[in-house]
């Protein structure tokens, strides 16, 4: 079992270094944290008085997981969920925020478990996540994995500037797909006829 160090590391090599995308609602990011992220932690990394740009370009990879570990596994109480699927709501947490656990809470709901849809760990959802692991912990996984894929193909879907992290330029799998099937089982992975068709209307 990989500690959450460990994962919180691999997340950091996914998201990369320094990047500034204008079509990334998110903004800049270095390592995967942004710039909004570094100022309302208040980390003043070049000690002049104030978080900007300079600080978030500072940022080392230690640093980053730290952040992640502290404020985006423990801090949302990822740690309460069961243990198979913390892994891909982690790292959905860092790539989408409190968005991971509204995936989460509404695969429960179509699961048949009683929870509200708010963004929030507390006990019902714990509860809730814990009894729909317990037959099969790795195929929940699997089901929050491919909830996750689904979330991605709809945000291109409704905003087209996003369609290139789900797609290539070749109709290949993007960056978004590949990281959600990271945590999907191989005999759930879409085949590229199965991408293909679901891109298509994208034109």
């Amino acid at each position: 079992m990989k500690s959450v160090e460990d994962i919180a590391r691999e997340i950091v090599a996914r998201e990369g270094g320094y990047v500034n995308d204008p079509d990334d609602p998110g903004g800049a990011t270095q390592h995967g944290v942004t710039l909004a992220t570094l100022k309302r932690l208040g980390r003043d990394l070049t000690g002049d008085g104030k978080v900007d740009a300079r600080d978030l370009r500072r940022l080392s990879r230690d640093q980053a997981v730290e952040i992640f570990v502290k404020h985006y596994f423990h801090g949302p109480k990822i740690d309460l969920l069961p243990q198979a699927v913390q892994p891909s709501v982690f790292d959905m947490q860092v790539n989408a925020g409190a968005q991971a656990i509204r995936i989460l809470q509404e695969l429960l709901g179509r699961m048949g478990q009683k929870v509200g849809v708010d963004g929030v760990i507390g006990p019902q959802t714990v509860a809730a996540a814990r009894a729909a692991a317990a037959p099969d912990p790795v195929l929940f996984a699997d089901a929050y994995g491919i909830a996750r894929r689904n979330y991605y193909y709809a945000l291109a879907d409704r905003r087209p500037a996003s369609r290139k992290y789900a797609t290539t330029r070749r109709g290949g799998k993007g960056g978004w797909i590949l990281r959600a099937e990271e945590f999907i089982s191989p005999r759930f992975h879409l085949s590229a006829a199965q991408h293909h068709a679901r891109v298509a209307q994208w034109g």
